[in-house]
């Protein structure tokens, strides 16, 4: 592929915690327009992974490039504007709040109001606070979650959660989506409504997706490509069914076959 279908590049990433290897010369690419999904069993760098690209952990070696820039010493915040959204394993959601001043909260990027225009809802805030309410309701629409726009978060089920999570991610209107085990915990059901929209939202919106997620089933059906992680080393990387008949990775995370 050429350079310019190339929206993220991983070279030579290492990352530790003291004398804990975490990741050790991670390298992979991420296509536009791609779901990539990055598996291996609990401890293999998933995550670390994952907080390296989005700016939360700073790797000892190595270098990310996104959309053709190098990233260099940037915060999660600064990757955001860059177009990179996160959900996260463990909910961060504010329970307290409601679904739709939830998801609202991905949208303060996109405000540019001062916060005290914004807190006083005037001229040109309260219009562009309209404005950004307009985009959320959309969100909310596409989530199928109308019912529960007013709800306290901390009252709903937890695959609604799961839900909202991906709807403030997607408020962000990023062009590379991050998802850290969104089906994790949820049931039969729950999982068949989460796939749908992770299809949903790389289909209409043309979100590229790098996706940690343990169900097999789920990664092999809608991935594009799977890079394989162990004990922090890069152990497989292709398209599903060359992973699936991989010897390292069948011994390290599928299990033998009999």
């Amino acid at each position: 592929m050429s350079a310019r279908d190339t929206i993220l590049e991983v070279r030579g990433i290492s990352l530790s915690f003291g004398g804990v290897q975490a990741l050790s010369e991670i390298s992979f690419d991420v296509q536009r327009g791609e779901i990539r999904s990055i598996i291996g069993p609990n401890g293999a760098g998933k995550s670390s992974m994952l907080n390296c690209i989005n700016g939360a952990y700073k790797p000892q070696k190595g270098e990310i490039y996104f959309d053709g820039q190098l990233l260099g010493d940037v915060n999660p915040r600064r990757m955001a504007s860059l177009g990179i959204a996160r959900t996260f394993q463990h909910l961060a959601l504010f329970k307290g709040m409601s679904v739709l001043d939830n998801i609202m909260t991905g949208r303060n990027l996109k405000m540019k109001s001062s916060l005290f225009l914004q807190a006083l809802r005037y001229g040109p805030a309260e219009k562009e606070e309209i404005k950004h309410r307009e985009f959320v309701e959309e969100i909310i629409d596409f989530l199928g979650i109308q019912q529960y726009r007013r709800t306290p978060v901390g009252q709903l089920p937890y695959g609604l959660q799961k839900r909202v999570d991906l709807g403030r991610a997607l408020a962000m209107e990023p062009k590379l989506l991050l998802l850290d085990e969104p089906m994790a915990g949820m049931n039969v059901e729950e999982k068949q409504d989460m796939c749908r929209f992770v299809l949903d939202v790389n289909d209409e919106f043309g979100t590229t997706i790098v996706l940690i997620e343990h169900d097999m089933s789920v990664v092999m059906d809608i991935s594009e490509r799977v890079v394989v992680l162990d004990y922090g080393k890069k152990i497989g990387d292709g398209v599903p069914d060359d992973v699936r008949r991989n010897p390292d990775v069948i011994n390290a995370y599928l299990g033998t076959e009999h």
